[in-house]
């Protein structure tokens, strides 16, 4: 057998652990965070401009990057996700280092969103800081120490409640609502372009 053989042998994706329903909440998850973290800051640095052609730039990629990892893992079925694709197809440094990218964004990922978690928690209860943080840092970690099955369990029910919360939300705003409040952005650079206020730097 050989090497490249051995390798997928043993990286397997095993039947049962996460269906497409599971998935599709991972995504829905996924999505919703970082709205919820970054509409306000988007806009805010960018403008509602900015912020739209930003968001079809992002479009554009995810779209390509979800078509390429489709193709390939009918063709490379692996449980190693890019990791593995990139050492197909680079060898063992390319997926190295595309191993090590994706460790980054694990560690750096949950730290954000606990940060976001901690605003949250200092406006309802008044309390925030490194121990607020350090918590929640450790029960996200703690989750999927448990279980991949474990923690997308979870991740659909906070999927399920943050739908619902977005819906509330958008419904209680709705009557408030105008068009013109997304063109009032006031530029440093006394930029007098309202569709993109901070110009290409912003987007």
């Amino acid at each position: 057998m050989s090497e490249q053989s051995t390798y997928l042998a043993k990286r397997q994706l095993k039947r049962g652990t996460a269906g497409w329903l599971m998935l599709a909440g991972l995504g829905v998850s996924y999505v919703i965070s970082g709205d919820f973290a970054g509409w306000n800051f988007g806009i805010g640095q960018a403008g509602w401009g900015g912020f739209v052609i930003a968001a079809i730039a992002m479009a554009i990629m995810y779209l390509t990057l979800v078509l390429s990892l489709a193709e390939m893992s009918s063709s490379i079925p692996a449980a190693g996700g890019g990791y593995s694709f990139a050492r197909q197809a680079m060898g063992p440094a390319g997926g190295f280092f595309t191993g090590l990218a994706v460790l980054i964004e694990y560690a750096l990922a949950p730290a954000a969103i606990v940060i976001f978690i901690g605003a949250a928690v200092n406006e309802l209860l008044g309390v925030d800081g490194p121990l607020i943080y350090a918590a929640f840092y450790a029960v996200f970690i703690g989750i999927h120490c448990k279980g991949v099955g474990e923690a997308l369990k979870v991740m659909m029910v906070i999927s399920i409640l943050a739908v619902v919360a977005i819906l509330v939300t958008g419904a209680a705003l709705l009557p408030s609502f105008d068009a013109t409040n997304l063109f009032d952005i006031t530029s440093s650079a006394n930029n007098t372009d309202r569709f993109l206020p901070f110009g290409w730097y912003g987007v």
